[in-house]
């Protein structure tokens, strides 16, 4: 398996180790709610290194970004970052990436892990002469170390970050961190205020150390998957893999504010196009169970009335904030409208669940801003 440069810190720090992706990562510390909880009411550090990095820049950058990604990377400033997709020549989703402008003509690509090497070789393989653009691996000379929580700018500014608070959502720059040199973004996939530093591999340690001790009066613990897992469903945000697949468009993700028809030609424009003008057949919805119970991806989704499978869970789990169990699920559109009544086979017991408007966290709407 693949470590990243903070494996020594997680096992020092007795994280539960596991394979994610082929990366040794901690699942968790000492609890998964613990660290939940952390992040909702202080701050949560979490290792998020082996996330892919891959930088394109040159002349023509633009260009080819506009046609390999959805959404309309010319509207973004030096030192603006937007969420988008890749989406293969179907307008299946083969990436849900951010994309941040570094540069005039300089650009840094967030991808996930499980799908580094596919969106690297996509990207190279679409590349032509006429493109005038470099390409770069960089996930293993960057760490990624995300702070998040409603203290995290606090935190950082008792580590000397005394410029965080001048950066807006979605917004990045560099900036000094414990005196050392960090790029650092305003995003995160908590739903919580956040920061995301990039850092070089070899100061990854450091840069860890320096915010658990700036954050230990202030209730930072170091986070794991599991509860990074948690935040993200209950902001409805999608995981690859799961919730969205080179199976499942941006339209029926219920995403299709990161596709921009206006900006020219992109891969997948075409049938995207169509299926925005005709309605998807289907639409992913956010359910809660009505009664106390946890559905998990792969449960299905019945019509009440007959009973009948009408879709399947993606994602899943018991919300900690409302106590009730909560999901993710593609569904036919005449029953994606919220408040629509459906059912969930939970390993045999059929209980009633209806769909609602996403987030499931509401607070975060204030937090983030």
């Amino acid at each position: 398996m693949k470590h990243t440069p903070l494996i020594e810190q997680h096992r020092v720090n007795g994280a539960k180790l596991v394979d994610f992706a082929g990366w040794e990562m901690p699942i968790q510390y000492a609890s998964v709610i613990d660290e939940y909880q952390a992040v909702r009411s202080a701050a949560g550090l979490f290792d998020v290194s082996h996330m892919g990095r891959i930088t394109v820049s040159g002349e023509r950058s633009l260009v080819f970004l506009q046609r390999m990604t959805t959404n309309n990377v010319s509207t973004l400033t030096i030192g603006q970052a937007h969420y988008s997709m890749v989406c293969n020549e179907n307008g299946g989703i083969k990436d849900d990436i951010f994309v941040y402008r570094t540069g005039d003509t300089e650009y840094l690509l967030c991808v996930n892990a499980s799908n580094r090497e596919k969106i690297l070789t996509w990207l190279l393989e679409h590349r032509t002469s006429d493109d005038r653009c470099h390409i770069e691996d960089r996930t293993a000379a960057l760490a990624q170390i995300a702070i998040q929580g409603p203290v995290s700018r606090d935190i950082l500014v008792v580590a000397g970050a005394e410029e965080i608070a001048e950066l807006k959502m979605h917004h990045c720059r560099d900036i000094q961190v414990a005196g050392m040199n960090c790029f650092v973004a305003r995003t995160g996939y908590c739903g919580e205020l956040g920061y995301e530093l990039n850092v070089p591999a070899g100061q990854a340690v450091d840069i860890w150390k320096c915010l658990l001790q700036a954050g230990a009066r202030k209730g930072l613990k170091p986070a794991g998957l599991g509860a990074r897992d948690l935040l993200r469903l209950e902001m409805a945000y999608l995981l690859y893999g799961n919730d969205i697949s080179e199976e499942t468009t941006p339209i029926e993700a219920g995403a299709a504010w990161t596709v921009n028809f206006e900006k020219g030609d992109f891969l997948g424009r075409a049938p995207l196009q169509r299926q925005t003008q005709q309605g998807p057949s289907r639409r992913l919805v956010a359910f809660e169970l009505l009664q106390k119970s946890v559905p998990r991806h792969g449960f299905r989704i019945l019509d009440p009335a007959s009973s009948q499978p009408i879709g399947e869970v993606t994602s899943g789990n018991l919300s900690p904030l409302l106590q009730k169990g909560i999901g993710l699920g593609y569904v036919p559109t005449t029953f994606a409208k919220p408040d629509t009544a459906c059912s969930v086979d939970i390993r045999g017991k059929i209980l009633p669940a209806v769909t609602v408007k996403p987030p499931f966290y509401r607070k975060a709407r204030t937090a983030l801003h």
